[in-house]
Formats: structure tokens, sequence, C-alpha cells
């Protein structure tokens, strides 16, 4: 090395440069040398392993710990460590006297090198998050929230490795300092730290998947989650509007997760219909012959005109009274009817395991609710819509058949019609 230098000082002094300046000059010549060769040097590696990783990779067909292995991404970081390792070698032959310079040049080169080793890690952290997502039990898990939060974590530590190295101080002294600064720390990173915390919760206690149906009132939110991230939970409105929400959010207020409904298999319809008080009465004979046409009704009917025989036989009736006896109602049998037109001729209704009722809810002013409650064997939104569609419109319309009459309240035709016959009046 000092033959090099002898003669790059010869030629720097024949080009008319004096011997100060040869002194200076000469130095930051071979170390620009340097760094272009172990640069070179670097690029022709990186050359030769990655094509040799080409044909390796080919080779990996699963999602293993191989694929992480041949990964060309983290093996071309890795490699960028292949220069400062040259720089190194070569520059304490170099500056010898110049302790400043050599002190300098190593920071920087141990600092490249950190760095280099960080990005190879979240490189692996992202190899190992691809290859995860990928597997049918991972697709729906919140991943991301833990890729990045691992990746802060890593970025964090090593950063601070990095500025211990620059500055020529051991990391634990700055990591004793930073704990006298964590309430501003905490300040400064309050979002991050909180969603860090949160996704863990909504992970480990399985709150929260990608592709989750989620409803929170609070925010106007009411669709799928399509991504879960450090700071965000992004839902995608069945608008087709997006809605974000921080993940702390989601484990401090409370929200409804639909995929209980999902994983079930059948989706709840309760709905009721409200009769008008004043069209329920005993039936007559004639009625029940009516009913009798009804075939899901026959079954029924017959059952309980025995029951009614039988009871009525043993509580002779005092008295001319109908009230004297036991009779049934329209109501009744048209509660009735619900129930086996449901259970008998929809094959869209799960009827086994699943909570199944006809029944009469409190009277109101706006007459007597007759409540239906029982879920579908689909729970596809508009499949679920048309079945409970098409349910409501043939009860509506078998209402009158049984002598009822549903509660409307008067609108402005009515109102006409009263006038009208006032007039005629």
């Amino acid at each position: 090395m000092s033959g090099i230098i002898e003669l790059l000082n010869e030629f720097l002094l024949s080009l008319g440069m004096s011997q100060a300046w040869v002194d200076r000059v000469d130095r930051l010549i071979l170390l620009i040398v340097i760094i272009g060769l172990a640069f070179l040097v670097e690029a022709i590696v990186r050359v030769i392993v990655l094509q040799a990783m080409d044909r390796i990779s080919k080779k990996v067909k699963s999602a293993t710990v191989g694929e992480i292995l041949v990964n060309k991404k983290i093996f071309g970081v890795l490699l960028r460590i292949i220069a400062p390792i040259l720089i190194l070698s070569l520059i304490p032959m170099m500056f010898t006297k110049e302790a400043t310079v050599l002190t300098l040049v190593s920071r920087l080169c141990y600092a490249y090198i950190i760095y280099v080793v960080i990005r190879m890690i979240n490189f692996v952290l992202a190899a190992v998050f691809d290859i995860y997502s990928m597997k049918e039990e991972f697709k729906d898990r919140p991943l991301k929230g833990l890729l990045q939060t691992g990746q802060t974590i890593v970025y964090f530590i090593g950063g601070i490795i990095i500025i211990s190295v620059l500055i020529g101080k051991n990391a634990s002294d700055l990591f004793i300092g930073l704990g006298a600064s964590a309430a501003v720390l905490m300040l400064v990173f309050q979002d991050s730290i909180l969603g860090v915390v949160a996704g863990i919760q909504l992970s480990a206690n399985n709150m929260l998947r990608v592709g989750d149906w989620i409803a929170m009132p609070k925010y106007n939110l009411d669709g799928n989650v399509i991504e879960v991230t450090l700071n965000t939970v992004k839902v995608q409105n069945f608008d087709k509007t997006i809605t974000t929400v921080p993940p702390y959010a989601l484990v401090k207020d409370s929200f409804q997760n639909y995929r209980g409904m999902q994983d079930s298999g059948g989706r709840r319809v309760k709905r009721s219909i409200n009769i008008d008080l004043s069209s329920i009465q005993f039936c007559t004979p004639e009625m029940l012959e009516e009913f009798k046409k009804i075939d899901c009704l026959v079954p029924y009917l017959e059952s309980k005109a025995k029951e009614i025989e039988a009871f009525n036989e043993k509580h002779p009736a005092k008295g001319e009274s109908e009230l004297n006896m036991r009779r049934q109602t329209n109501l009744g049998i048209f509660r009735a009817y619900i129930d086996a037109y449901l259970r008998q001729q929809l094959s869209s209704i799960q009827q086994e395991g699943f909570t199944f009722l006809v029944r009469q809810l409190q009277p109101t002013e706006y007459g007597i609710p007759m409540e239906l409650y029982f879920f579908t064997k689909t729970t596809v939104w508009a499949e679920y819509e048309g079945i409970q569609g098409d349910v409501f419109d043939h009860i509506l319309a078998s209402v009158p058949n049984f002598g009822l009459s549903i509660y409307q309240a008067p609108s402005g035709e009515d109102i006409r019609e009263l006038k009208e016959l006032k007039k005629q009046a």
C-alpha cells in the first residue's frame, strides 16, 4: 500500500501540486478508489448470487422456510454488507496515522452494516407474513398489524444502535436515557402504542378477522373488514364507502361482529305484523269448515277439535253464553297456519337446532303484534331479504282469509273517503 501511495504522490507532484496538497489529496483519492472497488465487487457478487437464487427458487414450489431462504429481496439486501466489510478491511492499511478519519469511516461502515441487517430482518418478517397470509387457516387473521408491530420494534432498536455507533456511546446508556423521556415518547407514539396493544388483544381473543362483517353505529360503520394494520382497521361499508377506525376503538367501545351468524349457517328473521283488535272473534262452524280446506291446517284443526270437545264434555256449559265453553278463535287458527306454513311449505327455513316461534306480543294502541321468529338457511344478504319478503308477502295477503285485518293508521285517502260519505249523508 505504501508503494501505491508513493506512486500517487509522484504523479500528483508532476502535475505541479504542492506537497501540502498532495498529502491531503492522495488519501482522499485512495479512499474513493477503495469505496468504488468495494461496491464494484459487491455488484459482481450480487449478479452471480442472485442468478443462482433464481435457479434455486424455481425448484421451491411450496410456501416453506426454504422459500424464505431463497427470497431474492432478502439476499439482495444481505449482499449489501460486502462493500462496507471490504472498506473496513482496507482502510486501516491506508489511514495508519489519521485516527480521526479512520474512526469516522469505520463508524459509518458499522452503521451501514447495522442498517442492512435491520432491512434484512424486516424483509424476513415480510416474507413470513406473505407465506402465512396465503395459508387457509391464517387468511382471515389480522397478521398485517403484527407485522407492522414487529417491524416498528426492529427499526426502533436498530435506530438506537446506529445512533450509539455514530456517536461512540454504549447502546445500553442510550436505552437508559430513553427511560427518562418515556413520558414524552408515549405521548408522541400514543396511537402506535395503543394500536400495538389493541392489535394483540384483537388477535389473541379472536375478536376480529379480515373479511368479518361488523357494525359500529358510533362510527357509522357497517360492512366488511378489508385490512387490519398497526394504526387503522379499514372497513368497506355496504354503500362501497370505506371507514377507518383505530384498533383501540374496537377494544374500548362495543361493536357487533356477524361472524357467528355466518358460521352458524342461519340468519334470524324477527319481524311482526299488527292485527286489528276489532277483527278478532270466535270461529263459527261455517268458518271452521272453510278453514278445513287449507291442507296444512287440517291436522291442527282435527287435534284441536278433539281437545276442545273432550274438555267441554268434562265441563258442561251452564247457561247459553258462548263464554261458558272453550272455542277456537280466528287469531289462534291464523297463528297455527303461519306455523304450519313455515314448517311444511318452506324448505329455506332452518328447523333443527334453531329457535322457531310464532307468538303474540303485548297488545298496543296499534293492535296486537304477531311476531315471527325463525332462521333462514342462508346468510347471504340478498337471498335472506328475498326469503323474508316472500314470507311476509304471503302472510299479509292471507290475513283477510281468516276474518282478520291488519292495523293501519288512517291515510289521506281514508280521510277523503270519510268526507265523501259525510257529504252523501
